[in-house]
């Protein structure tokens, strides 16, 4: 009954922020699954390696200019700041299409398309702050952020049929070029629609009330002070979330460009079943978005303190990718029959990506949960920086474990994945033992 009383605005926000989500994974996935035709003999004959490089500068130019893009929107604000994103990666990801075979001309333009993307998240989740108490904030991160589930899978199977339709040569240009023209569609919504709540007309008084019903006099004054970028690096709380992102974004960034490869190597399956299944296991990953963003409103909605109920929900989804050290075993077709194999080995891949994508969903709310909002973006750009920078190192362990050491690839992998979450939970909890908000910017 109070939900309808204070109005739904802010769930259109949340909606656009899905929407550019989804656009920003979607371009960002098609890569993953042109890898086989760039490393065939019919294609670009590149090596594992080589292609490592391409996911691996495009992550390290996304990790770097998080950092910029971060401190850049809390100055010019969310409406600009996420529309110069989209424009920036939407152009390089239809360049993409037009650079040849060259593997130094994929890698240059991947890289600038990484920078483009690197302002989506700071501002959706600094824009989440602007839209929300703090009680709705984790389910509101959890729904945007499946957006990234969305895009891949709308790529898992937006790709394969690109390539057998078109042909694989004309194929994957298209691939390129469709999906870098949408974030232009995006463009016409968001400035129709969003504002800052404050110059928003079609938004209730009483629902701005309630958004804002969280702040205090000190903190409404904070909001409008500046901070210092390095001043930032001096709290505990900023290295809890960086380390974090550092830990756990590598996880994700491998699920995303390697599960088609994984797949192909297992099993032998052909593109469009590999698309299938990748489509399956991200589309189960959207429940994991939203339960874990459910999950500490639950917690808080019994009397618990947001930092309890928040860190609380975080330690049972670090339990969850365990289950990936287990993937190997079943994985087995002589054990358990070709059918069995793959249904069990895609299953607990579904598991992981799940706990990840609620992993992330509380991650990135630990960010509002500790700093005003003035700093938020910024924080957000150095965690997402520090996440790029753990994914750029795990996607050169990939790509050389799957050259060199192709039998125990991903049996190594899989160890890592399965144990890193736990590892940062400690880490995080021992930067940060209780409840402390920022209050001296």
């Amino acid at each position: 009954m109070l939900a309808n009383k204070i109005g739904k605005y802010r769930w259109t926000i949340v909606a656009l922020l899905f929407f550019s989500t989804t656009i920003n994974y979607m371009d960002r996935n098609v890569i993953g699954f042109l890898k086989q035709y760039f490393c065939s003999p019919e294609g670009f004959s590149w090596t594992p390696l080589e292609f490592s490089y391409v996911t691996t500068l495009f992550t390290i130019f996304y990790a770097g200019f998080t950092l910029f893009a971060g401190a850049i929107i809390d100055r010019i604000g969310t409406k600009l700041g996420l529309a110069l994103s989209l424009i920036g990666w939407s152009f390089f990801g239809m360049l993409n299409a037009f650079v040849g075979k060259t593997v130094f001309y994929h890698v240059l333009i991947r890289s600038l398309f990484g920078a483009g993307e690197a302002g989506n998240f700071p501002a959706s989740i600094k824009t989440v702050a602007e839209w929300f108490p703090k009680k709705e904030r984790a389910l509101a991160t959890g729904i945007f952020n499946s957006g990234a589930n969305v895009g891949a899978m709308i790529s898992a199977l937006f790709v394969p049929w690109c390539l057998a339709f078109f042909g694989a040569e004309l194929g994957w240009k298209l691939s390129f070029i469709i999906t870098g023209a949408v974030g232009f569609i995006w463009l016409i919504f968001w400035f129709k629609l969003y504002d800052i709540p404050a110059k928003q007309k079609k938004l209730s008084r009483e629902e701005f009330e309630y958004i804002h019903s969280d702040d205090t006099a000190e903190s409404k004054l904070q909001d409008k002070m500046k901070v210092s970028w390095f001043k930032l690096l001096a709290y505990r709380q900023t290295w809890s979330f960086f380390i974090g992102k550092f830990l756990t974004d590598g996880i994700w960034w491998f699920f995303l460009f390697w599960t088609p490869d994984y797949l192909k190597q297992q099993f032998n399956l052909e593109p469009k079943v590999q698309g299938y299944l990748y489509f399956i296991i991200l589309g189960i990953a959207i429940f994991g978005s939203v339960f874990g963003g459910s999950l500490p409103m639950y917690f808080m909605n019994k009397g618990w303190a947001t930092y309890k109920a928040r860190m609380t929900a975080m330690l049972l989804i670090a339990f969850a990718p365990l289950s990936i050290l287990a993937t190997q075993f079943f994985a087995n077709e002589s054990l358990f029959g070709r059918n069995s194999a793959i249904t069990l080995a895609v299953s607990i891949l579904c598991i992981c990506a799940a706990a990840h994508q609620a992993w992330s969903a509380n991650l990135f709310t630990t960010v509002s949960d500790m700093f005003p909002k003035k700093a938020v973006g910024s924080v957000t750009g150095i965690g997402a920086a520090a996440g790029g920078l753990g994914g750029a190192l795990f996607q050169l362990l990939s790509g050389a474990l799957n050259t060199f050491f192709p039998a125990s690839a991903y049996l190594i992998l899989f160890i890592i994945c399965g144990l890193s979450y736990l590892l940062a939970w400690i880490i995080m909890k021992a930067l940060v033992p209780q409840y402390k908000p920022i209050t001296d910017l």
